[in-house]
């Protein structure tokens, strides 16, 4: 079945753009919020193993986690 130019086309819907929902960024702050309690963990393990990289990348792990969440917290990420 064709149609004439605007005679009875079906309306076009507007696909949501994943990047700008919600959903997004619960997600993404969930993943902080665990890799945070993970980078603690690891540094734990890493002081009481004395392993000097596992403590270092944890810590950088932790650093970068706090950094993200203050960053979010503020609005400073869209």
């Amino acid at each position: 079945m064709r149609y004439e130019a605007s005679e009875g086309v079906p309306p076009v819907q507007e696909m949501q753009i994943y990047s700008q929902s919600s959903g997004l960024h619960f997600m993404l702050n969930f993943t902080v919020a665990l890799a945070l309690i993970i980078g603690f963990a690891l540094l734990w393990l890493g002081r009481r193993g004395r392993v000097l990289w596992l403590q270092v990348w944890s810590a950088g792990l932790v650093l970068f986690s706090v950094a993200y969440l203050v960053a979010a917290a503020f609005g400073w990420i869209r």
